[in-house]
């Protein structure tokens, strides 16, 4: 009679699961998703500063003056300084957004002005640089995830 070598299935079956157990706890850790939720975060941000222009824009067009190379509104108690119709600097644009929790974004002003996410990898790489309207072209949004 000759005896037989081998793992029984319930030793089998405890092995998966502990494996099982292991990449559910490990998995995360080694898979960046905090990263692609601040890449959607601050495409959010772009979106919002597109809404918040188009509001101002709104705004501005129903007053007297308001499409002119420089003028002021006021959108919910806010006073925000416009160029032709559009916010006229990233600080102005800020005050009309609704950027929840606020300390998770720095403002910018140096250049052309952008929103950065505070707690990404690289915070100027994970920005929305705004560009004011011109006499002759409408706001700019560049958006930089390289860094989130």
């Amino acid at each position: 009679m000759k005896k037989q070598t081998g793992f029984t299935l319930i030793e089998l079956v405890m092995v998966i699961v502990i494996l099982g157990i292991l990449a559910a706890v490990a998995l995360p850790k080694f898979v960046n998703l905090g990263g692609d939720a601040r890449t959607s975060v601050i495409q959010g941000v772009e979106g919002s500063m597109r809404g918040a222009n188009a509001e101002i824009y709104a705004v501005a067009a129903q007053a007297s003056g308001g499409l002119g190379a420089t003028s002021t509104v006021t959108i919910d108690g806010a006073t925000v300084n416009t160029a032709y119709g559009y916010a006229a600097t990233v600080t102005d644009l800020k005050n009309v957004m609704d950027l929840s929790p606020s300390g998770d974004f720095t403002i910018v002003t140096t250049g052309a002005g952008e929103i950065e996410m505070t707690n990404a990898t690289i915070p100027a790489s994970c920005s929305v640089t705004y560009t004011a309207a011109t006499a002759t072209s409408t706001p700019g949004y560049a958006t930089a995830t390289g860094g989130c």
